[in-house]
C-alpha cells in the first residue's frame, strides 16, 4: 500500500503535464519558434540584459575538471 496516494497523484499529474509539453513542442512549428525567440531577444535588449564576451565558461569548467581530479584520486 502507498503511504502517501496524493503524492502519488501530484507525480502521475504531472508526468501528464509534461507530456503535453512535449507533444506541444513537437507540433511548434518554425515560425513559432522564431516568434519566441524575437520575443526572448526583444524583452532583454529593452531591460538590458547584455552577454559579455567573457562568461567565465573556463573557469567554471576548470574547477570542475579540477573537482573531478580529486574525486577521482581520493
Amino acid at each position: 500500500m502507498d503511504a502517501n496516494p496524493d503524492l502519488k497523484f501530484y507525480r502521475e499529474r504531472w508526468k501528464a503535464v509534461e507530456e503535453i509539453e512535449r507533444q506541444e513542442l513537437r507540433a511548434s512549428t518554425v515560425r513559432t519558434n522564431w516568434r519566441q525567440l524575437n520575443s526572448i531577444l526583444r524583452r532583454s535588449i529593452r531591460i538590458g540584459l547584455v552577454r559579455g564576451d567573457n562568461d567565465g565558461e573556463m573557469e567554471i569548467f576548470n574547477r570542475w575538471a579540477e573537482l573531478r581530479r580529486k574525486y577521482e584520486s581520493a
